[in-house]
């Protein structure tokens, strides 16, 4: 890779890690580039965008982002995405699956966590499940009212066939 190819690289990571509200460092050591590919495909269809890089490239990546503290070692792969459960989610799924992918920790709104928040963030209920119980919780009062209504019909009913 040239200087001005490595250039590149960082300032794209740089901006991804900056839009991002996750970013996730998970080790992948051992696994076949098929494997790879089905988490890429994986985090392709969650929306999340995931790359091999160098140590020093994704450190200085980080630190253009505004992150410091970051601490990385050995192979690395960096998934990041827009919202942190889903991003948490996907990539714990994966790494329950391949015992060969690791999560080393992340970045999560600007503050540097470690693979057991990440896999806590995992468990949280996403967007599309709150918003479920949310309407659910607005459409009881109705919902019990008809039910009401309809008893009360039915009951009517019985009496005057009584």
């Amino acid at each position: 890779m040239t200087r001005k190819e490595k250039e590149q690289l960082v300032a794209e990571l740089s901006d991804a890690f900056k839009q991002a509200g996750t970013v996730i460092i998970c080790d992948f050591k051992g696994m076949s580039v098929k494997e790879l590919e089905e988490f890429r495909k994986i985090g392709y269809e969650a929306g999340l965008g995931a790359r091999v890089v160098k140590n020093t490239l994704a450190k200085l990546a980080f630190k253009n982002a505004g992150v410091d503290e970051i601490v990385l070692n050995e192979t690395n792969m960096a998934v990041w995405g827009e919202d942190p459960i889903a991003t948490a989610k996907a990539v714990a799924k994966y790494a329950k699956e391949n015992d060969k992918f690791i999560i080393k920790g992340g970045v999560i709104d600007d503050e540097v966590v470690d693979a057991g928040k990440i896999i806590e963030y995992s468990k949280l209920l996403g967007r599309e499940e709150l918003l479920g119980m949310l309407l659910s919780v607005w459409t009881a009062p109705i919902r019990n009212m008809v039910c009401g209504l309809d008893n009360l019909a039915k009951k009517r009913a019985e009496e005057e066939a009584a």
